[in-house]
């Protein structure tokens, strides 16, 4: 008899762990398949702290292949679901096709930035949900602070230090409080920097910081904000986004180049496609993680409208605690449709959420109980170091450094502003020069920095090599490639999202 094959569709928190719990249980006795755009698991709670470059970038991700021994990893994006034929069908990184077929379908997607109609904000703003927005921004600010330091207009120098984060959710609120650290420590004793004074401003329509968690967490995170000098508007968004600055709600325009956006998440559009019955797109499930109708469909995490058993007539909310918990029940319930055990509903008891706020502060509230200061920030990276599948002891090195040795503030120029678009399904990946498959501008707010907001020419760096230079066009009396050899570049698919009503975000990573 052949072994049952599993497929699960996403690599993020419940897909990781969906995965990790199946192969566990499984040994051997079922054929596990995970489709992820990427080779590795992201941790994104410690992504401000890559921004702000107290971490590496590989300090938050998680080999796949390395900690998932017996699972199988195929590389791509899922395209389309046929539950019919029980097929998934996707694209690789290389543009290459492919089909999978299941038994037992794990959809996992997770999310991606939340769009909202302002003017503006698509092509000059840029999100914060994968790993090369996060080194996007880290060479962003980095370059802003140089060029205002070169800048010989006072008016210039002060748009170019303004940063502004719009969302003051989970994500923005870390943004926000880890920027200011990251430029007022490039400005400090530094000679020829002396009289800059780098901005951040964190708006929001809600009334507090952080207005889904515990509100003596949002007290404490508002007052360490505004002691560290940034510049937190409640009642307050985007109103228009342009190349020069932004537009608020209150009629007031800030010169800026920089525009954060993390107004929250929504759903992978790919669930939207199933034709199932949906909650504000995502894919609606019993408790048991099924869907109904569909019994070798099981869905999880962000994509998924869990029924919240501890308080009825509510579902889950969209954070990585949740999508966590919900790999493990997840895999149980797979393998009891298997045979191997028995289903169980999803319950969740609330253990509190983390908040790091930089330096040694933190906001926390561990089983109910709010701290503050110094004991939250050892709380806060305890239960960070413990909450990660891998690199703990290279994440302790790195906080450890970073308290004894002075940040390193360079630009990389790895990531280009035209390559992290805001509208993408693909956070993760980073757009290719020549992309057919994107429809989005992705100019990002950085067009007189030398950011590019539209791709590269030849020559510049980002762009296509010049004549004679490696991976060009040969110079003459050279051999040139044969007809057919070159390829464009591949993308990321776009998938279709269809227009979604606007809610209030609701955030927390912890």
């Amino acid at each position: 008899m052949s072994r049952p094959r599993i497929v699960i569709v996403g690599a993020g928190f419940a897909g990781y762990r969906t995965a990790r719990e199946l192969s566990r249980m499984a040994r051997g006795k079922a054929e596990i398949t995970l489709l992820n755009p990427t080779d590795y698991f992201l941790y994104l709670p410690l992504l401000p702290q890559v921004a702000a470059g107290i971490l590496e970038p590989r300090r938050v991700t998680v080999s796949l292949s390395g900690t998932l021994p017996r699972v199988r990893l195929v590389l791509g994006e899922a395209d389309a679901l046929d539950l019919d034929a029980r097929t998934v069908r996707y694209t690789g990184p290389e543009g290459d096709t492919g089909t999978l077929e299941y038994d037992r379908l794990v959809l996992a997607a997770g999310s991606v930035n939340k769009l909202l109609p302002i003017p503006g904000v698509a092509e000059h703003a840029h999100g914060f949900r994968g790993l090369p927005e996060a080194l996007y921004l880290r060479d962003h600010v980095t370059r802003q602070v140089e060029l205002a330091a070169a800048a010989d207009d006072p008016e210039s120098c002060a748009a170019r230090c303004t940063f502004v984060v719009v969302g003051a959710g989970y994500t923005g609120t870390e943004v926000a409080a880890h920027g200011q650290l990251f430029t007022d420590a490039q400005v400090r004793k530094h000679p020829l920097r002396e009289g800059m004074r780098p901005r951040w401003m964190l708006l929001d329509i809600a009334e507090r910081v952080m207005p889904e968690m515990d509100e003596r967490l949002s007290r404490t995170a508002d007052r360490v904000l505004r002691e560290r000098g940034v510049d937190v508007r409640m009642g307050t968004s985007v109103k228009e986004a342009t190349p020069t600055g932004v537009l608020l709600t209150d009629g007031e325009f800030v010169d800026t180049h920089t525009l954060v956006w993390c107004v929250g998440v929504r759903p992978d559009p790919l669930a939207e496609s199933l034709g199932l019955p949906m909650e504000r797109g995502r894919l609606l499930v019993d408790p048991y993680l099924q869907v109904p109708g569909r019994p070798e469909v099981f869905a999880c995490g962000d994509a998924a409208a869990v029924p919240d058993l501890e308080n009825p007539g509510q579902f889950t909310p969209m954070t990585a605690q949740h999508a966590w918990r919900h790999g493990k029940t997840c895999a149980h319930n797979v393998a009891a449709s298997l045979g191997v055990g028995e289903r169980k509903p999803y319950r969740h008891g609330d253990l509190g959420f983390v908040v790091d706020l930089g330096g040694a502060k933190a906001a926390a509230n561990p089983f109910g109980v709010p701290l503050s200061g110094p004991l939250a920030g050892a709380v806060t990276r305890g239960y960070h170091l413990a909450a990660m599948p891998g690199n703990r002891v290279r994440v302790a090195a790195d906080w450890l450094l970073d308290a004894v040795l002075p940040r390193q503030a360079v630009q990389l120029g790895l990531v280009r502003s035209w390559s992290v678009p805001l509208d993408t399904a693909s956070p993760e990946l980073v757009r290719m020069p020549n992309n057919s498959n994107s429809n989005s501008n992705g100019n990002g707010n950085g067009n007189s920095d030398g950011d590019g907001s539209a791709e590269p020419a030849k020559n510049q760096p980002g762009g296509e090599p010049a004549r004679n230079q490696p991976g060009g066009e040969p110079a003459k009396n050279q051999p040139a490639p044969e007809r057919g050899a070159e390829h464009p570049a591949p993308g990321p698919v776009k998938r279709t999202d269809p227009d979604m009503k606007p809610d209030h975000p609701t955030e927390g990573e912890a």
